[in-house]
């Protein structure tokens, strides 16, 4: 237990967005590592006086020691609560500026360890999907580092600049933002994600062509400060994924690549020959015939609504593999399922879909599934090594033996 949990130790001081007590850090680390409760609690005999302790808590307080001893944890002031100092906030390994290195790549795709406009400025090549979640700008940044609020619109503007200035005719830009930044010391939403969409559209050219909810039924409880402590929010259950289009009326999407099945109580409908009378909705607004509804079709469009919990089987076979190899997961990837129906539905096969956050590269996964074209970027070497693991499987992955050597 020793090897495997000092990375989901320092993950999980990584991935916090405030100090964290010991109760907090053991629920934390045992759901990153994958560990029942029921084990973290679990007491036997231990050392020579046969005192009963939970060797979990044990092991990830020395964890928790060793990284106190490096320097990287420093005391808030705040009786046991600790937090990662400024070194340990930033010793992940990031890419420095005009230093891009090709990490690995598929007959589809390719990864790079680089800041994402030294790649995206200097490349020419048609791009029919950005699909990505920048970095949050939250008040207390992760270990991967974030852009303050003050600067945040700047800093998307400059980001899909270069990507926009490639995008197709028709093409799009998905992207995954917070909702849950609140205008300091208050419970009030900061409006800066509208003050992007503006942006967005007068800097750039771009058009809204929806705001998607991605609904995550397993997402924590939050903002614990206004929902749990003052009870003047309710819980978060959702984020908010912006697409835009450089051209609404040729928009690449097509909804019947996305198609659901019909439920049985509405192909039993239909197959009874749908409305039997006239029907009038609304004040008349809506009207449908005798008969309307009586020709089956191939699927049911989907709504706007898109529900994936982002605990799914993909992110936790990244995080597994990443935590074999001792590197620390990303904490804010999204599920493999809506990477894959957003790349679906707003992209056609053999088309070019990036990323420059790629993060854990779930963008990257998607595309290599659904065959379309791939140029993904992170500034985190470990990252981008952990996400490699997702490809290591496939006959043409191939691993830039510098980027290995570097890596090791």
């Amino acid at each position: 237990m020793q090897l495997s949990l000092f990375s989901n130790v320092k993950t999980v001081y990584a991935n916090s967005d405030g100090p964290l007590d010991n109760e907090s850090l053991y629920r934390r680390v045992a759901r990153e590592a994958g560990i029942s409760l029921k084990t973290v609690k679990e007491k036997s005999p231990i050392g020579e006086s046969g005192q009963m302790h939970s060797k979990f808590q044990r092991e990830v307080r020395w964890h928790q020691q060793t990284l106190k001893t490096a320097g990287l944890l420093q005391h808030t002031g705040q009786r046991g609560r600790w937090e990662l100092t400024k070194e340990g906030k930033t010793s992940l390994r990031k890419a420095q500026p005009k230093a891009s290195m090709v990490a690995f790549s598929t007959d589809l795709g390719t990864a790079l360890w680089s800041l994402s406009a030294d790649v995206f400025n200097a490349i020419d090549a048609p791009v029919t999907l950005c699909l990505t979640s920048p970095p949050y700008p939250l008040a207390k940044p992760r270990a991967y580092g974030n852009p303050s609020l003050n600067d945040y619109i700047e800093f998307i503007v400059d980001s899909m600049q270069p990507i926009v200035a490639n995008l197709v005719d028709g093409g799009s830009i998905c992207l995954n933002v917070s909702n849950d930044i609140f205008c300091p010391g208050t419970p009030a939403r900061s409006i800066y994600r509208e003050k992007l969409v503006i942006a967005l559209a007068e800097e750039l050219g771009l058009w809204k062509m929806d705001e998607l909810i991605w609904s995550n039924p397993n997402k924590c409880p939050g903002p614990v400060r206004w929902a749990s402590m003052t009870r003047q929010q309710l819980n978060v259950g959702y984020e908010p994924i912006y697409w835009f289009s450089n051209n609404p009326k040729k928009a690449i999407a097509n909804n019947r690549r996305v198609l659901q099945p019909h439920s049985e109580k509405h192909l039993d409908f239909v197959r009874r020959g749908g409305n039997r009378m006239e029907k009038s909705c609304s004040d008349g607004a809506y009207r449908t015939p005798a008969g309307g509804y009586s020709r089956e079709t191939e699927g049911r469009i989907p709504r706007n609504i898109l529900t994936y919990p982002h605990n799914c089987p993909a992110q936790s076979k990244y995080k597994a593999a990443a935590r074999s190899m001792g590197l620390a997961a990303h904490g804010a990837p999204y599920p493999l399922k809506l990477a894959l129906f957003l790349i679906q539905f707003l992209s056609r096969e053999g088309d070019l879909v990036v990323d420059p956050f790629a993060g854990s590269l779930t963008t990257a996964e998607g595309a290599e599934i659904t065959g379309r074209k791939w140029l993904v970027t992170d500034c985190m070497l470990e990252y981008v090594l952990g996400g490699s693991t997702r490809f290591a499987h496939r006959e043409s992955f191939r691993i830039n033996p510098d980027f290995a050597a570097l890596a090791a």
